[in-house]
């Protein structure tokens, strides 16, 4: 079975909109290429690490537009290089048509045909940006390695990855991380089974306590 990686470029506050430049998104949002001010070697290092091995790309219609529209014209890139390469798997309901080459689209429901991919023989999958992907996927348990790559800026506004999915509730295991001088930090995660919890009460819940979670359980605070 495939193991399913999902790579984000991600801001304090959770955006990952337009990350690579000012004209990437034209729907409104300002602050397109918020990443660009940090990248330099020790960057430059690690996202060549998560770009060595073997993999296809699983993308959602919009990143798979704004990839399409730049990698080709860029293949003197070492990433535009890999991109153009691999298989793309594209997840869309549109019948416009794929003109990148190696795509090929995901029909269907979108839960339903990424799982008989990643059950399918090939290389692991690899999801860049494609914000719409991850609450679906993450609910079902698909993604199994999740890298975030977080630079020090709150964008205050933008796409997120995460929706407010209780199904999507479960623990991370770090596996690896690092960080730049610029403050950027990498982190490698993997899924490590279901939430564990604790208290770290020392003794039984004073009088005003009890009546706060009274209060609380009653919707009255």
């Amino acid at each position: 079975m495939r193991r399913i990686t999902g790579s984000l470029f991600q801001s304090l506050d959770g955006v990952i909109q337009a990350p690579g430049g000012p004209e990437e998104d034209q729907t409104g949002f300002t602050h397109g290429g918020w990443t660009f001010p940090y990248f330099d070697t020790a960057l430059g290092g690690a996202m060549g690490r998560l770009f060595e091995a073997e993999y296809e790309l699983l993308l959602g219609r919009r990143t798979y537009e704004i990839f399409a529209a730049y990698w080709p014209h860029n293949g003197d890139q070492p990433i535009g290089a890999a991109f153009n390469a691999v298989r793309k798997h594209v997840v869309t309901s549109s019948d416009r048509a794929l003109g990148w080459t190696n795509s090929q689209r995901l029909v269907g429901d979108p839960v339903a045909a990424v799982t008989g991919l990643k059950e399918s023989d090939g290389p692991d999958l690899l999801i860049q940006g494609s914000s719409m992907l991850y609450p679906a996927l993450l609910a079902a348990g698909l993604i199994d390695r999740i890298v975030l790559i977080t630079f020090p800026v709150m964008l205050g506004r933008g796409k997120r990855w995460h929706a407010d999915d209780p199904s999507a509730a479960r623990a991370w295991r770090l596996v690896e991380q690092a960080h730049s001088p610029k403050g950027v930090h990498f982190a490698a995660l993997e899924r490590d089974g279901a939430i564990e919890t604790g208290s770290f009460a020392t003794r039984p819940p004073s009088e005003d306590e009890r009546s706060l979670r009274t209060r609380q359980a009653a919707g009255r605070w």
